[in-house]
């Protein structure tokens, strides 16, 4: 899944990969987001401080994430899975 700072400096994630802007990219298992949470990897990687909301947002993903990666999900699926952390529940897949 694509983490985007887009060119307006906003901190997205992308589920299409196709936003403009700097990115960086976590795989769909849980224990990869929460290390790049908690090592602050995606502030390195887009060269920014994640706002507190957005990574509070970050985190509500990571809890919906499998322990086992989820692998040949098409960014229809990633979107779901995004709208569903945001909404406030659900499962991966």
């Amino acid at each position: 899944m694509r983490i985007v700072k887009t060119t307006d400096g906003q901190v997205e994630v992308d589920p299409r990969g196709k936003k403009p802007g700097r990115g960086a990219y976590l795989c769909l298992k849980r224990s990869c987001w929460e290390k790049a949470l908690r090592h602050k990897s995606l502030d390195y990687a887009l060269k920014t401080t994640i706002p507190a909301e957005v990574e509070e947002q970050l985190k509500k993903l990571a809890q919906i994430m499998p322990e086992e990666e989820i692998v040949g999900i098409t960014w229809q699926e990633k979107e779901k899975l995004v709208t569903s952390a945001y909404s406030g529940g659900g499962n991966a897949r």
